[in-house]
């Protein structure tokens, strides 16, 4: 059984993050239920890297003095899986945002899709979408997004370790990417689109790894919650 002490002095939480959930709110709610298990005041709780709403699985969560290993585990390779849809594109990437353009796809071919991904592998520039969190003049990326202002984004260098197709069914492509801190898979995922000479969304995503830790050693916020009134 866990103490009150064990969580102030650290614990290391592998929590597999619900859809439509933001990062911040599954820290907050674990957050307040050790302090309402052992009657603390206050806690550190923090994760090591955000997940979007939309996307599910991997979060680790630091609690008392184990938040100061956060930036460590942060910088570790990370492991998603996900579908990208062909052939259209939305202002953020993924399905926060409606379809703006449609775009030809007669012309791809499952060979052209195998080797496209290829493109992608190594060290490569990325823009991240206008629709993330990154901190420009002040303020959110996603700020100015939906003020309708413009901004000038400037690229990242990433490293995309593996690429691979996992299934293609019509115009959705299942993928593995394995990848370093920083990547935005949504990114990638409008960036595919466009080395096809089309358009691409992403339709899901699922973080499985951060360096050793694994999606199928974690639990659910529910869980960990019915395991603190057990202890």
């Amino acid at each position: 059984m866990k103490t009150s002490e064990d969580f102030l002095v650290g614990q290391v939480l592998l929590i597999d993050k619900p859809l439509n959930w933001t990062s911040f709110q599954a820290v907050n709610k674990l957050r307040w239920e050790i302090r309402r298990a052992f009657k603390l005041k206050k806690i550190k709780v923090g994760h090591a890297g955000t997940l979007d709403p939309l996307a599910t699985g991997l979060l680790v969560i630091c609690t008392g003095k184990m938040t100061k290993q956060i930036d460590t585990f942060q910088a570790q390779i990370k492991e998603y899986t996900g579908t990208i849809v062909l052939g259209s594109t939305t202002p953020s990437y993924d399905l926060e945002t409606e379809i703006d353009n449609t775009f030809p796809t007669q012309h791809i071919t499952e060979q052209m899709i195998y080797e496209t991904t290829k493109h992608f592998v190594g060290e490569i520039q990325q823009y991240p979408p206008i629709f993330s969190a990154i901190k420009k003049e002040g303020k959110r990326l996603y700020e100015f997004a939906r003020a309708g202002e413009s901004v000038e984004i400037k690229p990242r260098a990433i490293h995309i370790s593996e690429f691979e197709i996992t299934k293609i069914d019509n115009l959705e492509v299942q993928f593995k990417v394995v990848c370093s801190k920083g990547t935005y898979i949504r990114s990638l995922a409008h960036d595919f689109g466009k080395s096809l000479q089309s358009g691409g969304h992403l339709s899901s995503l699922r973080r499985t790894k951060i360096g050793d830790f694994d999606v199928n050693s974690a639990q659910s916020i529910e869980n960990f919650i019915k395991s603190l009134s057990s202890e």
